[in-house]
């Protein structure tokens, strides 16, 4: 790779605008401290010490743009008219991501994980249990046609469009068609990522799914670069995609264009991982903002690659920014 070319050019990713469609949550964690057995049964009593709120999964991936580029970004989605609802587009708009566009549903849930964890004096911080708060049937009726009015109304303000996906019903089959026929007509780059009923997504730029889900989809074991590359092939062909881009985890990632060889990129920082909780959040964000920054799809991905290898040392929903890639890339050994 032409390590100088990417770097010289690195703060073109300050430039585009993002749009984020998609399945929009947020992550409660509250923590305390145990202090005795409940005389009413046998349960922990918690002294609460803190209670931190995490932008989970579309909110995420909208996070680490908004980190990436100052804050150039929106997100499309759906929330509840709840308490949690409020929480939601409170901490969207604290981390400068606009929230114009989003839909209120009074009959569905904000998407929250609430999950409480203790510890003691002599004992590191554990999960006790999770609480979801969610609606998954599909959108539908006039929640629906409001989605698609907002797409319409809001991208010409975007260079590029995220569609994210984790079948919590925002995007239904209308939602998406409506996204990428808009997508083309304005000549918008629009990447989605999914990990599931992929061909619903026929048409897009490209998609970030990983090896496991690009399995499932292919009904094939992906065992050696031969196996990769048809699978990668038949992806392009099936789904009509500019370019795919397969997170493989500890085997790094490989890059598909139409008519051109795969490419792949080895794992940066295999020893210093902590957590890979939305990391695939960080992967397409970097990827979609460098590919409408003008990078190629194999530079784009190093950035992605780069991005998600920072995130990973952290624990939970993590972003990062150009200076820490930055460094990343300047302290990247070639090989």
């Amino acid at each position: 790779m032409d390590k100088k070319k990417i770097l010289d050019n690195l703060y073109k990713l300050k430039e585009p605008k993002i749009l984020v469609i998609g399945d929009f949550a947020i992550d409660e964690m509250v923590f305390g401290q145990t202090e005795r057995i409940s005389r009413e049964a046998p349960v922990l009593i918690l002294e609460h010490t803190e209670t931190k709120i995490i932008l989970g999964t579309a909110s995420n991936a909208a996070n680490n743009i908004s980190s990436l580029n100052l804050g150039k970004v929106g997100a499309i989605g759906v929330l509840g008219d709840d308490y949690y609802g409020k929480v939601l587009i409170n901490t969207l708009n604290e981390a400068k991501i606009n929230t114009d566009f989003m839909v209120v549903d009074e009959k569905r849930k904000t998407t929250t994980k609430t999950r409480i964890s203790g510890s003691c004096s002599q004992s590191v911080t554990q999960q006790i249990v999770r609480i979801d708060r969610q609606t998954k049937t599909p959108v539908t009726g006039e929640v629906e046609q409001k989605i698609i009015e907002n797409i319409k109304k809001a991208m010409p303000m975007y260079d590029g469009v995220i569609l994210s996906d984790y079948h919590l019903g925002c995007l239904t089959q209308n939602v998406i068609t409506a996204a990428i026929e808009e997508a083309k007509k304005l000549n918008k780059i629009i990447v989605a990522d999914i990990q599931k009923e992929m061909e619903k997504y026929k048409g897009v730029t490209a998609i970030t799914p990983n090896q496991p889900d690009t399995e499932k989809f292919i009904s094939k074991f992906i065992k050696d670069d031969k196996s990769l590359n048809e699978a990668g092939l038949e992806l392009i062909e099936k789904l009509d995609l500019d370019t795919l881009l397969i997170t493989r985890g500890e085997n790094g990632m490989a890059v598909f264009e139409k008519n051109k060889e795969m490419e792949k990129i080895p794992a940066f920082n295999k020893k210093e991982v902590f957590d890979v909780t939305g990391a695939g959040d960080t992967v397409v964000a970097a990827f979609t903002l460098a590919l409408c920054a003008g990078f190629s799809a194999k530079e784009a991905a190093i950035i992605g690659n780069t991005a998600a290898s920072i995130v990973i040392r952290h624990f939970g929903c993590h972003t990062t920014n150009i200076d820490e890639i930055e460094f990343e890339l300047k302290n990247l050994k070639e090989n």
